[in-house]
């Protein structure tokens, strides 16, 4: 992704009580040259632009890919900007959303740019993260399972089967029986000798489904 500033879009309206304190927020990030073109539109004067963006609530931010709704402190729209370009802003992003069980926006969101799966895998990577982030990340890949996107994965999930924490190996080994990839056949075996049973289930399992996919094709 180009490192350029990212341009934003705000929807304000009359009485929002925390329309104000975005927008002073987003002018402060423009004095800094944190961020591109700034364009504020009134939802009220401009209902059609509002439809068009789909815009439910005020203040409604569109911050490079990011859309944000409701209050954030200049300190979170600085953290939005700085990260708007390169990989790691789009695994903070979807877990935002997956935290406020926004899972269909998660999803149009990686529909409009595939290649954002891959910095999901840091969430994958991560033990630590909520368990229904890593069940949501989890989701969104698997709903790619047998496509050359989740195929162009598999040397990133193929070394998470070394990770030291047997959740995260678990969680490769499968997305890798999802790659319908002949190429993953040999990662998913040596998860069949994994020292933790879990590991070793969820191999077979893995193993099953490249078997089935291999006889499809």
């Amino acid at each position: 992704m180009p490192d350029t500033l990212p341009d934003t879009l705000l929807f304000i309206a009359p009485g929002c009580p925390h329309c104000h304190t975005v927008l002073r927020g987003l002018n402060e990030l423009e004095k800094l040259s944190l961020i591109g073109k700034l364009r504020v539109v009134d939802a009220t004067k401009h209902p059609e632009q509002a439809e068009e963006y789909g815009v439910r609530t005020t203040p409604w931010l569109r911050l490079g890919p990011f859309t944000l709704t409701g209050a954030n402190s200049l300190a979170e729209l600085k953290r939005w900007a700085e990260w708007a370009n390169g990989e790691e802003g789009i695994g903070h992003y979807v877990e935002h959303l997956l935290k406020q069980g926004s899972y269909k926006q998660a999803m149009a969101f990686i529909e409009a740019d595939t290649q954002r799966l891959k910095p999901l895998l840091a969430t994958i990577a991560n033990p630590k993260a909520r368990i229904g982030v890593r069940l949501g990340v989890s989701a969104l890949l698997e709903a790619h399972a047998n496509t050359p996107v989740l195929r162009q994965l598999l040397p990133q999930l193929a070394e998470l089967t070394r990770h030291a924490d047997h959740r995260v190996r678990a969680d490769a080994c499968h997305l890798l029986g999802l790659t319908g990839s002949s190429a993953a056949f040999t990662h998913v075996e040596a998860c069949l000798k994994d020292v933790h049973e879990e590991v070793r289930e969820i191999a077979k399992d893995a193993m099953e489904a490249l078997e089935k996919q291999k006889a499809r094709t």
